[in-house]
């Protein structure tokens, strides 16, 4: 008996189990615990895979219900004799390089963990969420997503734990309950497409993309990868991700903005990286949230839609508390410049003993101009 895994390699890998083990004469069970529907229940009314988040949303609610979680099993029986196994430590798990420490201090990992997490959210949190889910300055959101994906809690556990606080989800509501319980949703969407469509890890989704001209630029990759772009909300956001392997989501979609479009990188370099430092690392959630800030996937943001790193980071971080915490060379900058410190006057930089270049990068690319270039880029494609 196992739960199923929606990866296109584990699927082949668990086919392959399950079909040798029914030739030996075992009797093999596979079940649904990480979704609440199965990806192949849900389908368009032409019996098709959806595209588009909204139909897919209205589709899953028409259930009306999902199964309850099941209780834990009072006991589980052990085998008489153990295989013969490693310990722990021989299989040398931990980094060389110790940046799981400082994760260490901020995750409590297991079900208790993600039980306790559930249960503070539900409790006050929620009832801000659709404010307070764009400040990466605030504890607004869930954070439940490490457990999801390490499978320490389930999204009926969720869902139930809402629902019977709150109510069942009406769309029309749009209530703070009702907008988190979109972002589970959202989750089952990006699983539904990867099952649909096992090729978008490394390819568009709309093949059209594949002949974008996408820049090659190991120096713009680095700095974005350890938060020296010269773009505050930017390395505030990657270094939160190398502190604590997470980061907010609305500063994912600043970064992963910055990339494809101000750099021209391509998505797929963007979502390696947050495979390899992510602890919620997640297949189908990292393809559908880099093909969607990219453009070139299902339900995808329109091609001109470029995130203004400067403009995003006062918006959402006005204070620049979440600046200063991850980015603390810039902690002296008063709330109206720390998002723009290359326009700091001289006398402010000498007083707080500050000096561009030295203490913190100036910006890699201007965005003005890098976003007329990836629009036209992105022209010259959807004119095809």
């Amino acid at each position: 008996f196992w739960n199923r895994c929606y990866e296109p390699s584990l699927i082949a890998r668990d086919s392959h189990i399950k079909q040798t083990l029914k030739s030996e004469g075992i009797q093999v069970s596979s079940h649904n615990s990480a979704l609440l529907a199965e990806p192949w229940e849900i389908e368009t009314k032409q019996g098709s895979p959806y595209q588009v988040f909204s139909p897919f949303w209205r589709a899953l609610l028409e259930r009306d219900q999902f199964a309850a979680p099941e209780l834990n099993p009072r006991k589980l029986i052990s085998p008489k004799t153990w295989p013969k196994s490693l310990k722990l430590e021989e299989l040398k798990l931990t980094p060389k390089i110790p940046w799981h420490e400082q994760m260490a201090q901020y995750w409590k990992p297991g079900e208790d963990g993600a039980s306790e997490r559930l249960h503070d959210f539900v409790a006050q949190p929620i009832n801000a969420y659709q404010e307070d889910r764009n400040r990466p300055d605030v504890d607004g959101t869930s954070r439940l997503s490490p457990y999801l994906a390490l499978g320490a809690i389930g999204p009926r556990q969720i869902w139930q734990a809402v629902v019977e606080k709150y109510g069942k989800p009406d769309k029309k509501k749009k209530s703070d309950p009702e907008t988190y319980l979109s972002e589970v949703i959202w989750r089952e969407f990006a699983y539904h497409l990867l099952y649909h469509f096992p090729n978008t890890p490394t390819e568009p989704l709309r093949e059209k993309f594949a002949k974008f001209s996408w820049e090659t630029n190991p120096t713009g990759l680095k700095a974005w990868q350890q938060g020296q772009t010269g773009y505050p909300i930017v390395d505030a956001g990657m270094r939160q991700l190398w502190g604590h392997g997470w980061m907010h989501n609305r500063v994912r979609m600043i970064v992963a903005s910055f990339l494809t479009k101000d750099l021209r990188i391509p998505w797929q370099e963007g979502a390696t990286w947050f495979w390899d430092t992510l602890i919620d690392a997640d297949l189908a959630s990292n393809t559908l949230g880099w093909q969607w800030t990219a453009g070139c996937g299902a339900d995808a943001a329109p091609y001109f839609r470029v995130f203004n790193p400067i403009t995003q980071g006062e918006r959402y971080d006005p204070e620049g508390e979440y600046v200063r915490t991850w980015v603390p060379e810039l902690a002296d900058f008063g709330d109206d410049v720390i998002h723009r410190p290359w326009e700091a006057d001289e006398q402010s930089c000498e007083e707080i003993g500050f000096h561009l270049g030295r203490d913190y990068p100036p910006p890699i690319v201007d965005h003005a101009e890098a976003r007329e270039k990836a629009l036209a880029a992105f022209s010259a494609i959807n004119a095809d």
